[in-house]
This record gives C-alpha cells, sequence and structure tokens, in this order.
C-alpha cells in the first residue's frame, strides 16, 4: 500500500517582508520601513495606505515586466534616433521613418522594409522602433536574419514548430540584415514560413542591403522568393536609404583626428 504524498506547508515567519512575499508582493517588503514612516508621517487614511500599496506594486509589476520583455526582445544596446543624422543620407523617408517610430503601423499588421547599402543607420532605426514597442508593452523578438535561419534550422521537428509558433505570435518580429550572407533553398523556405505566418496578422520590420531583384542570389536556387516577397510587401511601407557608410565616415574622422595630434 503505497504512503500518501506529504503534503506542503509554509514555513511560517513572524518576519513582516517574508510574509509580505509569501501573498505575492515583491515592491513593499524592500521598502516597508520607508513606507511606513511615510504612511505614519501623511496620516495616511486606510483606504489611502491601500491606494499607495497598490501604486507601488504596480509601478514594480511594469518595471518588471518591461525588464523581461527587452531581455526577451534580443535588442543590444544601440544608439538613440536623436544621434541620426538625417543630412547624412543623400535620401531617405524621413516622414516613413519617423511615423513608424510611432507604432502607427502595429495595429495595422504592416511591415516596414529598410533598403540600403551597409552602414546607413538602418539597423538603428530598426532597433529604436523595437525599443519603443517594448516600452508600449509589446512583445518583441529582434533577430539577424543569419540567427534566426541558424536558430530553425538546428532545432528538432517540435522545436522548429515551438520556435516557429513563437516567431507567429510575438507582437513585434524584427529581422535584420537580410543578404549580408547566402543562404541556401531550405532557409529561404524557412525565412517564408516565418513572413507566411505573420502575414496579415502581426507586424514585421525587415533590413536589408539587397534589392528584391537581387534576393535570387541571397537564397540561389529558392522558389518561394516571389511568393516570400509578395506577402512580405503586400501591407508594407518600402524605405530606400541611400548614400555612403557612416562608419566609413567616422573612421576617416578618427584617423584624421589621430593625425591631427601632436
Amino acid at each position: 500500500m503505497n504512503s500518501p504524498a506529504p503534503q506542503r506547508t509554509t514555513t511560517p515567519t513572524n518576519n513582516l517582508p517574508d510574509q509580505l512575499r509569501q501573498i505575492g508582493l515583491r515592491a513593499l517588503p524592500a521598502q516597508l520601513d520607508d513606507f511606513v514612516a511615510r504612511a505614519t508621517k501623511a496620516r495616511w487614511s486606510p483606504h489611502q495606505i491601500l491606494e499607495q500599496l497598490t501604486r507601488v506594486e504596480n509601478d514594480e509589476r511594469s518595471r518588471r515586466s518591461l525588464e523581461r520583455r527587452l531581455r526577451l526582445s534580443g535588442l543590444k544596446s544601440f544608439k538613440p534616433m536623436a544621434d541620426f543624422d538625417w543630412a547624412w543620407p543623400t535620401s531617405i523617408d524621413r516622414d516613413v521613418v519617423e511615423r513608424a517610430l510611432t507604432l502607427d503601423f502595429l495595429p495595422e499588421a504592416r511591415n516596414i522594409v529598410l533598403i540600403g547599402r551597409n552602414g546607413l543607420g538602418k539597423t538603428m532605426i530598426a532597433q529604436n522602433i523595437c525599443h519603443a514597442a517594448v516600452q508600449a508593452g509589446h512583445s518583441v523578438l529582434f533577430r539577424s536574419a543569419a540567427a534566426l535561419i541558424e536558430d530553425l534550422h538546428r532545432q528538432t521537428t517540435e522545436g522548429r514548430r515551438r520556435k516557429l509558433r513563437t516567431c507567429a505570435s510575438v507582437g513585434l518580429l524584427c529581422i535584420d540584415e537580410v543578404g549580408y550572407l547566402s543562404f541556401d533553398d531550405k532557409a529561404a523556405d524557412l525565412l517564408y514560413e516565418v513572413i507566411n505566418r505573420r502575414y496579415e496578422r502581426k507586424a514585421v520590420i525587415l533590413t536589408t542591403n539587397r534589392p528584391f531583384k537581387e534576393w535570387n542570389e541571397v537564397f540561389p536556387n529558392a522558389t518561394c522568393i516571389a511568393t516570400m516577397l509578395d506577402r512580405l510587401l503586400h501591407h508594407a511601407d518600402v524605405t530606400v536609404v541611400e548614400g555612403n557608410s557612416y562608419r566609413v565616415r567616422e573612421s576617416e574622422r578618427e584617423t584624421a583626428a589621430r593625425r591631427a595630434k601632436p
């Protein structure tokens, strides 16, 4: 005869912060003395105490939620849009970019596509849009095309299904640097699957250094390129950024500055 499973018990404690943590509070235990002091000094009523307690806990939950979304997004350090030199590109549709930063494309499930040579700030723009979405409460996934495809490639069948479901359901997906590396036809099929699952449901940001007519060189022998582009561009704002590389300019300035030193 099997013995009954032991029941879980909560160890009683006289420590108030520990008791508050046990009932799910996160912010109050760490600032309990300060909270009580402020309540005593201001002579808060019981109703005011509950209001302040709720505000403190909601603020903490919002902070933790923001940190979690940022961590899961994959966004690394990046320059803010305030540092973007709009005068440097010889051509850029500033209105499209600034409108995208308001996130107006998300409810419409429109895509944002940035095309241009290396070093013109496409990734920087995409990162700022994604960061704005995280701050607004959206789930975001920012991945380079190479990292996304490699991750899907090395999964088991079930693992790939889970990854594709994540790619389909996340609030905003950014696929960065399409065209920087060449891929096989299987990679094209995976990218198509990602685009197709989000088609008319969720927005995609995509950056590429290759015009669409050259995507057959990026994905040689792939048969899904035309269909993938059809779904990607059906509801999309496409911005072509033209000009010389920012990084080349910065490198030239640094070289000149070093030469100017005595």
